[in-house]
């Protein structure tokens, strides 16, 4: 799925259908007039939230619905978080990549089932981990069936409340591990702990950093967007404003020329 570059890209959790659609309408389009491949991306159930009362979304089952209303209009693919072992099966149904969350990236249980049902599994590289060390969880989803694997950077402590991201990590990853690395522009803008009982960030950065991983070699996206950020019930401070996102990707496209790098099997 994802031999060439690509994007995945979507609101942080499942809102209702109509945000939904609205988000996954416009990926669509730009899919065709940039020529890009594009994965929808929202979470049914953000299990790691600060808070005991933040809102995590409707749910596996409700949530798998909605996302199959989103595959049934616009035909696009679907990548959404799993939490739980016995997640799997059930999402795999639906979806077309099982993402691991970065907190959980070293979770062999979870590991094992997301590769057993066949399916791209996407690893978000814990904000903890070196690059080489994601080999490890890499080999954990391969051996239990999955056909394709590839790691997601999004950033790495730099004391509390602070990410980075090391341009090398994309070379080490994929020497390390043989997978192809995507990264995260909206993620490693967080501000973990920056609000009381909440996350922060810094979204002006975004630009900057993607155009900075795109020259560095990357060799995919990952960006949540939504059309009122301030609106979005998770992550409302470090998404992309929907409509930024074509300016930023034509961008993108620019720099990916600029280097020589070709659509076909790049």
């Amino acid at each position: 799925m994802f031999e060439r570059f690509s994007l995945m890209a979507g609101p942080c959790v499942l809102e209702e259908d109509a945000l939904n659609l609205e988000v996954a309408r416009v990926l669509s389009l730009l899919s065709g007039r940039l020529g890009l491949p594009v994965v929808f991306k929202a979470s049914y159930d953000k299990a790691n939230r600060s808070k005991a009362d933040s809102l995590r979304g409707p749910g596996l089952d409700e949530g798998l619905r909605r996302l199959a209303r989103v595959k049934g209009d616009t035909g696009l693919p679907l990548i959404t978080d799993i939490h739980e072992p016995f997640h799997a099966a059930e999402a795999a149904r639906v979806v077309d990549v099982l993402q691991i969350p970065a907190f959980l990236c070293r979770q062999t249980d979870l590991l094992v089932a997301a590769g057993e049902t066949g399916r791209v599994v996407s690893i978000k590289k814990g904000q903890w981990m070196a690059p080489e060390e994601m080999a490890h969880a890499v080999e954990k989803v391969r051996l239990a069936g999955s056909p394709e694997v590839v790691v997601t950077e999004r950033g790495t402590f730099f004391g509390y409340g602070n990410l980075v991201v090391d341009m090398r990590s994309f070379c080490r990853v994929r020497q390390a591990a043989g997978v192809r690395v995507i990264f995260d522009g909206t993620h490693s803008v967080q501000r973990p702990g920056k609000a009381a009982g909440s996350s922060g960030g810094d979204p002006e950065h975004i630009p900057s950093l993607v155009l900075a991983a795109v020259a560095a070699g990357c060799d995919g996206l990952f960006l949540e967007t939504h059309p009122r950020p301030s609106s979005a019930p998770s992550d409302a401070t470090n998404m992309l404003p929907l409509s930024d996102l074509e300016p930023l990707l034509e961008r993108v496209m620019a720099v990916r020329s600029a280097l020589g790098e070709g659509e076909e099997g790049s």
